[in-house]
């Protein structure tokens, strides 16, 4: 790799997915907890009751890091475990929990990155309405300040919520995630209180910390017709684009919603929950926007995405995503996209990939996957070269730890670093031996100063997006 001066190689994780520890020292219950807990809900009926220990285990996981030699740390805070009820009163064992971890990752020169919100909304507030209540935005409002406030000064970047599109559409219209809720109206409500609680909380951060860095990261779906020369198949693409990625880069980055995209959904709802001088409010400066990319979805019409499951695609209920796979060129795509257009915002690519199978060799700590480690090579490649084209791409930071996946529970480990379901205990995969020896050639080559604020700009990838899919 030719990777440029200043890019960060980084890892990163969720607190969910990794922290355990569910009802110690004060923390309260978020949907998650209890989404988990119902049957037939997760494979397997895994949940985050115990997950990877990294609430007892951080001290070791940082040594890991530094043994690694990461440059910085992508990790989430557990909103109930430092405000159990979502606003009022902060949990003084929650905010200890972090700021030693803040500092721990400081002292190993590890910087640390923050995710204000990874989907663990507390219960509390669920109960009160969620994210279908316009309330929730200004609750996270406040605690994404009053987490500015406890650790502004030692946070490297702050993201305030990834991959909304998922929390939205996945928890509110397929029901695959939590609240498990399947009305696709309240989905796209639930996607605007998010797109608000956004930038609330940019404001309230820069409030608080003026020179904060700031961000949050999208996941940016790529789609393809199944048949190119059918313009039946291209619609669907482009209702399928509309959904999954201008219904959060209009209101963020443009300060609009894409006309097309109200006119699709207008017998699902009737926008009431957009409120005069929302789109204000949404559109803030970012100093850095994070890119997730998993997969590449092939897409036709057709009968819902899985028959007799509620469809994630509102607006889209007849389109089908008949194949999907994981494919660099998706990530290719999406930075060209985004450079064109908008070339004064750095880009992060925050996560990316698909789980691979592990071979765990006799010995119980070597751990061959070798598809991860050239599906990783294969995505930092595409964005070599996507800086050799002139994008600013400044940093790329694959899963960490195996942890809990979701509505996967444990069936698909990602990480790099091997937890024993049984034990508990690391093992460095192939994947993370390679990258740690990329790390290591990569900071003998060069210094790493810090992101730099942007310009803004008007009218970027949502149009460019939209074109090129016509």
């Amino acid at each position: 790799m030719n990777l440029p001066p200043g890019f960060v190689l980084g890892a990163a994780t969720s607190a969910y997915q990794i922290e355990g520890a569910v009802a110690e020292d004060g923390r309260g219950p978020s949907i998650w907890d209890t989404f988990s807990h119902l049957p037939g809900r997760t494979r397997d009926g895994g949940t985050g009751d115990v997950a990877a220990d990294h609430y007892h285990r951080w001290r070791s996981d940082v040594a890991l890091m530094r043994e690694l030699g990461l440059q910085a740390y992508r990790f989430s805070i557990s909103w109930p475990r430092v405000q159990p009820a979502g606003r009022g009163a902060l949990n003084d064992a929650g905010l200890a929990f972090y700021r030693e971890l803040i500092d721990e990752l400081a002292g190993a020169g590890i910087r640390p990155s923050v995710t204000l919100y990874h989907w663990d909304l507390p219960q509390a507030l669920q109960d009160e309405g969620g994210w279908a209540s316009r309330g929730t935005a200004h609750a996270f409002a406040e605690y994404a300040r009053a987490m500015a406030r406890e650790f502004g000064d030692r946070v490297w970047l702050w993201t305030t919520m990834d991959e909304p599109w998922c929390a939205a559409f996945l928890g509110h219209a397929s029901g695959e995630h939590a609240p498990g809720h399947t009305d696709p109206g309240e989905a796209l409500a639930v996607a605007h209180h998010l797109t608000l609680a956004h930038g609330l909380a940019v404001a309230a951060i820069r409030e608080e910390r003026p020179a904060a860095q700031v961000s949050v990261t999208l996941n940016l779906h790529v789609t393809r017709p199944r048949d190119e020369s059918d313009s039946t198949h291209l619609e669907a693409v482009r209702t399928i684009d509309l959904v999954g990625n201008h219904l959060f880069l209009g209101p963020m980055l443009d300060g609009s919603y894409p006309v097309d995209l109200i006119a699709a959904t207008r017998h699902l709802t009737d926008w009431s929950f957009v409120h005069e001088g929302d789109l204000t409010l949404t559109r803030q400066r970012l100093d850095v926007l994070g890119v997730s990319h998993r997969t590449t979805s092939v897409v036709q019409p057709g009968a819902g995405v899985v028959p007799g499951r509620p469809s994630p695609w509102v607006g889209a209920e007849r389109v089908s995503v008949v194949a999907m796979e994981a494919d660099p060129g998706g990530l290719r795509d999406v930075l060209t996209a985004l450079g064109f257009v908008y070339p004064d915002l750095p880009l992060l690519v925050t996560v990316g990939g698909a789980g691979f199978g592990d071979v765990v060799e006799d010995d119980g700590s070597t751990v061959q996957d070798i598809g991860r480690r050239d599906h990783l090579a294969a995505r930092l490649a595409v964005i070599e070269q996507a800086i050799a084209d002139g994008v600013d791409v400044r940093g790329f930071f694959p899963a960490l730890l195996d942890g809990f996946e979701w509505a996967k529970g444990y069936t698909e480990p990602s990480g790099i670093v091997r937890v024993d379901r049984a034990t508990l205990e690391r093992s460095v995969k192939e994947s993370g031996w390679w990258y740690a020896a990329l790390l290591a050639r990569h900071r003998a080559a060069a210094p790493e100063p810090s992101p730099e604020p942007a310009t803004e700009k008007p009218g970027f990838v949502a149009r460019l997006l939209r074109r090129r899919r016509r």
